[in-house]
């Protein structure tokens, strides 16, 4: 058991990249044709993670010439160079197999919107009780 845990270990990724369901990727895919190898790029909706550890996979999903097309893809695999995350998307669900029977406009996913933190400066950045900040509230100076 301890020598099936030891190969698992060695083949994870350090650092997996973050991503989760809902969000529009890009998937940095190396592909070996013969002796050449070329990276290529499939942009889509992440619709599903499933499995754990190094059996871990992902489901992209995207439109191509109107017809809708799924790739899964290992997490730990060495053919996945990168995982690039586009648009991270608003969803409620583990799943989004329901997408795949949206058309158009219904099979968009909302953004989520990530509120940045505010550096707060010295000079004429405290807020007061109404929201304004302290050099709003005061007259301006006439010479």
């Amino acid at each position: 058991m301890n020598e099936i845990m030891a190969v698992e270990a060695a083949q994870m990724k350090e650092n997996p990249d973050q991503f989760k369901v809902g969000d529009t990727v890009k998937v940095h895919f190396k592909i070996i044709e013969g002796k050449t190898e070329r990276v290529q790029i499939y942009e889509g909706l992440v619709i599903a993670m499933k499995n754990s550890k190094v059996g871990k996979t992902f489901t992209v999903r995207k439109i191509s010439y109107g017809v809708g097309v799924e790739r899964v893809f290992p997490l730990h695999s060495p053919r996945v160079v990168k995982v690039e995350v586009v648009r991270p998307g608003k969803v409620r669900r583990a799943k989004l197999y329901y997408i795949r029977e949206k058309i158009g406009k219904g099979a968009k996913i909302k953004e989520l919107i990530v509120k940045k933190n505010t550096v707060k400066s010295s000079a004429g950045s405290q807020t007061s009780a109404g929201g304004q900040t302290s050099a709003g509230n005061q007259a301006p100076a006439t010479e």
